[in-house]
């Protein structure tokens, strides 16, 4: 991808043109199999969530079926959105993006078929099963330990894939998009064996470690899920989208160097934070620390890289919704690293530990950067494996609106809400006797509505988006019309292949 093509002949535009077609034809199935996943997994787990929040300042809602009380519906909600649609997701997109940077059709398209069954039969046993109260009780490990080897067979199965893809490559250089999707198919894998070893162990063979070393693990294992499985997936596809729109390399190949490797060096150090206060060694959590102040230097390095990137291209976001979604993505990954990396410190942490603010930051991760990612990722890829383009820009338009207003309310009315909840839960009076709780409850109500509010919105784009991708996976839009712009008629540079300034 780091190579132009403007002065090609049209014979070889041509070749690289039916080279491209081939590779989309052969990831057909199999993507779309993982992005229609995806989607389920997205609509079932805003319909959680969203009860979910309805239920915080509303609860008496579905209060009468144990099955949909808070302490089920939450975790089940935190499963089918990381799991479930922000995995399944990032799979599809990463089996597209590694053919065509490698430059082949699909290879073992029957691998990806079982492990996409084999992820989907892991998160219907993880829903039943939370739902049911067969939970562990360990955040971000809720479902019953059979759905492990689902997931195992799954990410191991992807991997090995693509350790074949990178073998046989008919491009010998490696993008940078190909890095970041390699290590995180190298540490999801790795990561989930060992956590699920070392909490749960194996009923008869080996004993899950006790005390402190399960604490220590679980949040080892749910940060790094965020920062060595999604960043890695979502930095890697802004990395291509990013270019191959606008139509010129990536601004520097020292910088990708240096965000790339600071990440796995830095990254795996941080989680202990959330455990600052807890029977920890102090060097422990201080270490965690460090390597989350650290982590502003990848995060600026990739900060800088995409905005270098996209200069004098901004007005492109008028036209393109993939593009729209991505960067606003990419932004959102330079501030919630940066909020992390300050969140970390004790002395902040002492405030917004145990707070809404928590929640509002992993939203802000989880959706704000790694979801619209995936939305503008699949807004680019879709098309050329259907031949069909979006159905209606306004419906796009409507998506977008939608989640960036829904996660720019749902963030700031919990940081603003967990902000003063943890600042209250701190203070005392002047007989040295803390805030009465219920007092704080009350406070936070009004903002756990605008949570719900927000939520709300999100809600209405994803039902939208899978409205619009049900319909052009079953070839209802248009064939022959050109890609569908925010801008009707309008011709930005680069936005189809076959005007793009850089080969794949």
């Amino acid at each position: 991808m780091s190579t132009l093509n403007l002065n090609l002949s049209p014979d070889l535009k041509a070749y690289f043109a039916e080279e491209r077609r081939a590779i989309d034809e052969s990831c057909r199935l199999p993507v779309l199999v993982f992005f229609g996943s995806a989607l389920v997994w997205l609509i079932v787990g805003t319909l959680l969530g969203l009860t979910a929040s309805l239920k915080m300042h509303t609860p008496d809602f579905l209060a009468d079926h144990s099955w949909l009380t808070f302490g089920r519906i939450r975790p089940a909600h935190l499963n089918m959105v990381t799991m479930g649609w922000a995995s399944s997701a990032g799979l599809g997109c990463s089996i597209w993006l590694m053919c065509r940077l490698s430059r082949i059709p699909l290879i073992y398209p029957r691998i990806l078929l079982i492990a996409a069954l084999s992820l989907n039969l892991g998160m219907i046993i993880a829903l039943v099963g939370v739902l049911s109260g067969f939970s562990q009780g360990v955040e971000w490990l809720e479902p019953p330990q059979i759905v492990a080897p689902f997931m195992t067979t799954a990410l191991a199965l992807v991997s090995a894939w693509l350790i074949a893809t990178l073998r046989k490559r008919r491009e010998k250089h490696i993008y940078v998009t190909q890095w970041y999707i390699f290590g995180a198919m190298f540490w999801m894998p790795w990561m989930y064996t060992v956590a699920q070893l070392v909490i749960f162990g194996i009923p008869g063979v080996m004993d899950p470690a006790r005390g402190v070393v399960q604490a220590t693990c679980n949040w080892w294992f749910a940060h790094n899920f965020l920062g060595l499985w999604l960043t890695p997936i979502g930095v890697g596809a802004a990395y291509y989208i990013i270019p191959k729109i606008v139509g010129r390399p990536v601004y520097s190949y020292h910088l990708s160097i240096i965000g790339f490797w600071a990440t796995a060096l830095f990254y795996s150090w941080v989680g202990m934070h959330h455990l600052i206060g807890g029977p920890l060694p102090a060097w422990m959590v201080t270490a965690s620390i460090a390597g989350s102040i650290l982590m502003i230097i990848p995060v600026m390095a990739v900060a800088l890289n995409h905005h270098m990137t996209m200069w004098g291209h901004f007005q492109q976001l008028v036209y393109s919704p993939a593009l729209r979604f991505v960067v606003f993505g990419a932004i959102t990954y330079t501030a919630v690293s940066i909020q992390g990396s300050f969140e970390a410190l004790r002395d902040m942490n002492v405030i917004t530990h145990f707070t809404h603010y928590t929640i509002a930051h992993a939203h802000l991760g989880v959706y704000g950067f790694y979801s619209m990612v995936m939305f503008g990722t699949m807004y680019y890829i879709v098309p050329r494996l259907t031949g069909v383009e979006w159905a209606s820009a306004k419906l796009i338009r409507l998506h977008f609106w939608s989640t960036s207003f829904g996660i720019t309310i749902y963030y700031t009315s919990l940081t603003l809400g967990g902000w003063y909840q943890g600042q209250a839960l701190i203070a005392v009076n002047e007989l040295n006797q803390p805030t009465p709780f219920i007092e704080i409850v009350r406070y936070t109500q009004p903002y756990l509505i605008g949570r719900s509010i927000g939520g709300s919105l999100m809600a209405i784009g994803h039902f939208v988006f899978a409205y619009l991708f049900v319909v052009n996976v079953c070839r209802l839009g248009p064939v022959n019309g050109g890609p569908t712009y925010f801008v009707p008629h309008a011709q930005p540079l680069a936005v189809s292949d076959q005007q793009s300034a850089v080969s794949y």
